[in-house]
């Protein structure tokens, strides 16, 4: 069972200064654009991963510590983030 994209944007607002929930990603496995909350975000581990609603390929990975976060794009193509 997965949560969707809109569950990486309590984790995400600690890093970034917008809402990257709006942003539109790329998918670099099967080229699916699409809004970061249409992902399938899994929190089975201990990080979230989030997959690709089209071909279910990993597009982001994030673990957060107490002092630092990782955050792991490889799987996105491009990320087109909104500053309004």
């Amino acid at each position: 069972m997965h949560l969707d994209g809109n569950a990486l944007a309590g984790p995400l607002s600690e890093i970034f200064a917008v809402d990257l929930t709006s942003a539109v990603g790329t998918c670099a496995a099967c080229g699916l654009k699409g809004p970061i909350a249409a992902l399938m975000v899994y929190d089975a581990g201990p990080g979230l991963v989030a997959r690709c609603p089209g071909c279910e390929e990993v597009v982001m990975r994030l673990v957060r510590g107490p002092q630092e976060a990782w955050l792991d794009l490889r799987g996105t193509v491009s990320l087109r983030i909104p500053l309004q």
